[in-house]
């Protein structure tokens, strides 16, 4: 994990490897972002037009690189774009700080020390830029050799924050709150990122169970055998296809002073092959991301942990391998639920629904205050709302919109969907009580309809269908690496903080 301090020195006396300053786009050209002053002396006042006859614009994310002149203790300056500039008495949007630094973090891979000037209005200016460096400068090598290239490389090593107040509480606990959050949602990337091979049911149980034990975290597993005997019809059906058998994990933090409780369930299939409704050709090779919502679970309760929140959080993880075999559910196969519903499966590939409906009962039980789901459950949302943004849907109209407004408020797309009634009939099943299919338009919906089913009666509760943002394919980009993002960590988060002090609309 990449080491960040604040740091009393001024950005012409600092010694590091390079020295990263903000640029914002103005009607007239890019223009020097506050903290920048003295970087800008040192250039007699003309950084902005040295930028411009590069080519610089102040775009988002937007890097260059050039030489820094004599006066300052760095070899290079590096300035990253921040967007349009503010209007006069506005602030920085606190995205857009995170966005920039994520991208100078990135763009100084392999240098041991790096000082940001980026603009330090307060202290929430100060978390943005700190999760952004630490959320940028994350890579995923534990699976490198030694002989490839970047191997030897590793991410930035330490960034020093200038500008900001060593001294000042609040920027310290900005600061604290950042390498917690960051620290998580890198976890969660890892788990994400980690191979189905190495990363079975049995295998994320064991982190589980190891990070609960050094943090204080409670902790209960379910092996075949309990899950089996308990009647989790759903966990068993999806998990008897592998030779990697299911597990539900359930984490629990509770603080002395909590008045409120939150349930956060799950999907973690380690690998999903579609099982006998076999995935076709080219959608395989990314199923290891399928437990992605049940890595942001695990993350979200060891930061509440960790950031001793007052609020007691429990954490349920669904694990399972979805593979074809000759024991593995077939279509047309009828499974009794833990719930002690029956479901038809008409396909095994809708099988994220089954253990969460298992989860989702059991979480019921302890009757909290709100239940939030997290899994990257459909294509159909995806075809929705695209690769970087996930749906919210809800039983309660006011917590769907608080969850979406802190999504925004974290930097996390998000985009408040409905639970339309009249498609539950397309569930409707002549064999069982329903069945795990149902309309093919608005199939998004449906599972979230099929959830709904599940929750227990008169409990507040959300589903979040993360499947575009939870992997990237693409180039990385902000803070948003290459494979697992960590999506809805920081949401999740932030929930159990607005809920531990009553803000929550």
């Amino acid at each position: 994990m990449t080491a960040l301090t604040l740091s009393t020195a001024g950005a012409a006396t600092l010694r590091a490897d390079a020295l990263v300053v903000g640029v914002a786009k103005g009607p007239k050209g890019p223009v020097v972002a506050p903290g920048a002053e003295a970087v800008d002396q040192a250039f007699d006042g003309k950084l902005a037009g040295v930028l411009d006859a590069l080519g610089a614009s102040g775009a988002d994310g937007e890097v260059t690189k050039l030489p820094a002149p004599d006066g300052l203790k760095v070899p290079v300056v590096l300035a990253v774009g921040l967007g349009s500039a503010p209007e006069k008495d506005e602030s920085y949007d606190e995205d857009a700080l995170r966005r920039a630094a994520g991208a100078a973090a990135r763009a100084l891979h392999g240098a041991k020390k790096a000082a940001f000037a980026l603009p330090l209005e307060d202290a929430s200016a100060v978390t943005a830029v700190a999760e952004g460096a630490l959320l940028g400068a994350y890579a995923f090598t534990a699976y490198q050799g030694g002989e490839k290239k970047d191997a030897k490389k590793g991410p930035l090593a330490e960034v020093a924050l200038l500008g900001a107040k060593p001294r000042d509480k609040e920027h310290k606990a900005a600061v604290e709150r950042a390498k917690i959050v960051a620290t998580e949602v890198n976890i969660a990337r890892d788990l994400v990122n980690t191979p189905p091979n190495d990363l079975t049911p049995e295998a994320f149980a064991a982190v589980a169970q190891a990070t609960a034990k050094e943090i204080g975290v409670k902790v209960q597993v379910l092996d075949e055998k309990a899950l089996l005997k308990g009647g989790y019809g759903g966990l068993m059906g999806v998990g008897k296809g592998s030779e990697a058998p299911p597990r539900l994990v359930k984490l629990s933090y509770t603080h002395p002073k909590a008045a409120k409780s939150l349930a956060f369930v799950g999907k973690g299939i380690t690998y999903d092959s579609g099982g006998i409704s076999l995935k076709p050709a080219g959608h395989n090779e990314t199923m290891k991301c399928d437990m992605a919502g049940a890595a942001a679970v695990f993350a979200s309760v060891v930061a509440a942990a960790r950031l001793g929140l007052e609020v007691n959080v429990t954490g349920w993880l669904a694990l399972a391998e979805n593979m074809p075999s000759g024991s593995a559910t077939r279509p047309g196969d009828v499974l009794r639920m833990y719930s002690g519903k029956t479901v038809e499966v008409l396909n095994t590939d809708a099988e994220g629904r089954l253990v969460l409906a298992d989860a989702l009962t059991k979480a019921s039980e302890d009757r909290p205050d709100a239940i939030v789901d997290v899994a990257t459950l459909t294509g159909a949302m995806v075809l929705a709302l695209g690769n970087r943004t996930f749906g919210i849907m809800a039983n309660d109209d006011a917590f769907r919109t608080a969850i979406h407004e802190i999504a925004e408020e974290v930097g996390e797309a998000s985009w408040p969907m409905p639970l339309p009634a009249d498609m539950r009939k397309g569930m409707d099943s002549p064999t069982a009580d329903l069945a795990n299919m149902g309309e093919r338009m608005g199939g998004g919906l449906v599972a979230g309809l099929f959830l709904q089913e599940f929750v227990g009666e008169g409990i507040t509760w959300a589903h979040l269908d993360i499947a575009g943002p939870a992997f990237h394919e693409g180039a990385a980009y902000g803070y948003t690496p290459k494979g697992g993002t960590g999506s809805a960590v920081r949401t999740l988060v932030r929930l159990a903080e607005r809920t531990a002090t009553g803000d929550l609309g």
